[in-house]
């Protein structure tokens, strides 16, 4: 399956500005992206996400992945898309029985891109939050998460009670880290990111004492970077991390659904983890980390899943309204 792929300068200059990131195809170019921005609205609707059936029609499924984060998403050293999330992403791609355009994507820019039309499918390390399940629509996920917070060995933060005013916190704009210590920390004066190269470059610098993000992604970088510790690996919450289309559009979210079903009766997000993630975690994270056909433990990951579920249905049942309001 073709793959897209960026030049080595770029990807080490920062990867450059996302909408630059997005064209870059190798199997249709931009008119992918901007099939799928005119979808169903070419006939007048406001609709701008494109069915199951227009996409196996177009031949090419647009997925927006992270290009800057592994071991979930980034480009390699030869320009091709690499990681957790890619891995998946090429199945998904494989069973559907089309090409996938690769859209790189920022944390901030993942909800925007489906709005507008820019992805049919966002799988970029999306943890689901009933907040974020007002915007768009979930599938079944595929991954537990919390978030943590890493910083230099020489001055290990390990709580963040009583913060120093003076000192500030790292973190991604878009996160759910930004929204958590907005929330419960009020008082952390949060020094804010745009990519995570940028925030890595950020805690590399010194520009801020602590950086908070996902317990994967901290726990990741401490184990690829030396002088780097986790000194919260938990959180906040157990959340889960699924992939993510535009609100209402039931085709793809429903095969999205049957496929993590599917998938899970041959462990497939194991071997995804031992062929992506083993190399960063081990074999010890393995099971607490995967979720197989969409089936987690734990009031919290129940609930991550009920936030999704409830706000698909929300969107079904009112759909169903309007149709039969049309119909009188």
């Amino acid at each position: 399956m073709k793959q897209s792929k960026i030049s080595r300068r770029s990807f080490l200059l920062g990867l450059g500005a996302v909408s630059a990131a997005a064209v870059l195809t190798a199997c249709g170019g931009s008119s992918s992206a901007s099939t799928a921005a005119s979808g169903s609205a070419a006939s007048g609707s406001s609709v701008v996400y494109r069915t199951l059936d227009q996409i196996k029609e177009s031949g090419t499924i647009n997925i927006g992945v992270f290009s800057d984060k592994n071991p979930f998403g980034y480009v390699d050293e030869n320009g091709e898309y690499q990681g957790y999330d890619v891995y998946f992403a090429r199945r998904l791609g494989e069973d559907l029985g089309v090409e996938i355009n690769f859209v790189s994507t920022e944390a901030a820019n993942r909800i925007e891109y489906l709005q507008t039309g820019k992805v049919d499918v966002i799988l970029a390390n999306f943890t689901v939050t009933p907040e974020r399940a007002e915007e768009v629509d979930f599938a079944l996920p595929y991954m537990n998460v919390a978030l943590g917070v890493i910083s230099p060995e020489s001055n290990v933060i390990t709580t963040l009670d009583n913060w120093n005013a003076d000192d500030q916190m790292i973190v991604i704009s878009g996160t759910t880290a930004e929204t958590y210590l907005t929330k419960e920390y009020p008082d952390i004066p949060l020094q804010k990111y745009d990519s995570y190269a940028t925030a890595k470059n950020a805690l590399e610098n010194g520009n801020g004492v602590a950086w908070a993000n996902d317990n994967t992604e901290v726990i990741a970088f401490a184990k690829q970077n030396t002088g780097y510790t986790v000194g919260i690996p938990s959180l906040g919450s157990q959340d889960t991390i699924a992939p993510a289309v535009s609100q209402g559009n039931t085709t793809v979210l429903d095969w999205l659904n049957e496929e993590i079903k599917a998938l899970g009766e041959e462990n497939f997000f194991h071997k995804d983890y031992e062929e992506t993630l083993v190399d960063t975690y081990g074999l010890d994270y393995e099971d607490e980390l995967v979720v197989e056909g969409g089936v987690t433990g734990g009031a919290d990951a129940a609930s991550s899943e009920a936030a999704s579920s409830e706000a698909a249905s929300s969107e079904a049942a009112a759909s169903e309204v309007a149709s039969s309001a049309a119909a009188q």
